[in-house]
């Protein structure tokens, strides 16, 4: 029996362009503008954003006291968090039986660790040293790995004295690539996050990853630590770089304490589709803030807010 097939399937299967390229007329066609407008809604349908938060949102009761790490994860059970940031900074120490410790607490309460972070930076222009980087990041591979997690937050670090920003890409870029061949055999991607040095520009954050070119690179993304320039505002770098997010990191103030458009932001996000974890990274050392007791409930229910406005879960 022969089969029908509906004119509208028709044509999604065989597609407009060649419709038009074999001469055929076809009526009712979506102009461009209305097809890229359905892109942009299915993107935002396919958006899935898991509320989380960083330790070091703690940072001051953590690094001295009272909170420790198994205190931060049932914390963020009670804040009703998917899941955490494992920044290493904190861990008592990097034995096996502490590491395994600290993931079966967080499965036994279904949370995830959305990834670990480590303070490695590659931007040396000593090749010892630079080598000695990459091996600090295989270390923190294989804790993120006894940990059970996915992801590894890195630096690439400030440019030195005397050091051009383009050796410096070319230093980021190396040291990636080995990092990412090693971890990419864990399983375990590498964010490369928009930090304090010369990964301040979306412009050179994608340069590296155009030029790591690996599955398992990609962007931390700290949506306020970007410089603005005349030609990109923040908001415009965050929009650059959402396509190789692995993890984003949420304040919702920039470092001159001008309030970020969180509404505008978890836009961005939704229109590129984006799928994982947007965690809270409170910052309690500037002289207005709010004591993290305070502060981190606030940012997180925020975060919350917004994820069930824009995501699909």
């Amino acid at each position: 029996m022969r089969s029908m097939v509906s004119r509208r399937q028709f044509v999604k299967t065989v597609g407009l362009g060649a419709l038009a390229g074999a001469g055929v007329k076809v009526s009712g066609a979506r102009s461009a503008a209305e097809t890229q407008s359905q892109v942009k809604t299915e993107k935002a349908s396919s958006a899935r954003l898991l509320p989380g938060c960083c330790a070091y949102s703690y940072d001051k009761d953590l690094r001295h006291g009272p909170m420790t790490m198994e205190e931060f994860i049932l914390k963020a059970v009670e804040l009703r968090l998917v899941g955490v940031d494992m920044t290493v900074y904190y861990l008592r120490s990097t034995d096996p039986d502490y590491l395994h410790d600290l993931r079966h607490l967080a499965y036994k309460h279904a949370l995830t660790f959305s990834g670990a972070a480590c303070g490695v930076s590659m931007v040396q222009s000593d090749a010892a040293k630079r080598a000695d980087s990459l091996n600090e990041i295989r270390k923190w591979v294989d804790v993120t790995d006894q940990l059970g997690a996915s992801h590894l937050r890195i630096f690439a670090g400030k440019l030195p004295e005397g050091a051009a920003l383009n050796d410096a890409i070319t230093w980021v870029v190396e040291a990636m690539k080995a990092a990412c061949d090693y971890s990419g055999r864990k399983g375990i991607t590498l964010g490369v996050e928009d930090h304090e040095g010369v990964t301040q520009s979306a412009d050179t954050c994608v340069e590296i990853m155009q030029r790591v070119n690996s599955p398992y690179a990609g962007i931390n993304l700290d949506i306020t630590n970007f410089i603005t320039t005349p030609a990109q505002d923040a908001y415009s770098q965050i929009a650059a770089c959402i396509p190789y997010a692995t993890n984003i990191h949420i304040r919702d103030r920039f470092y001159d304490r001008t309030p970020v458009d969180m509404d505008r932001v978890w836009q961005i996000f939704a229109q590129a589709g984006h799928q994982g974890y947007v965690s809270a990274e409170y910052e309690s050392s500037s002289p207005d803030s709010l004591p993290p007791a305070a502060g981190v409930p606030k940012l997180v229910d925020k975060i919350q807010a917004l994820c069930k406005k824009y995501s699909s879960v």
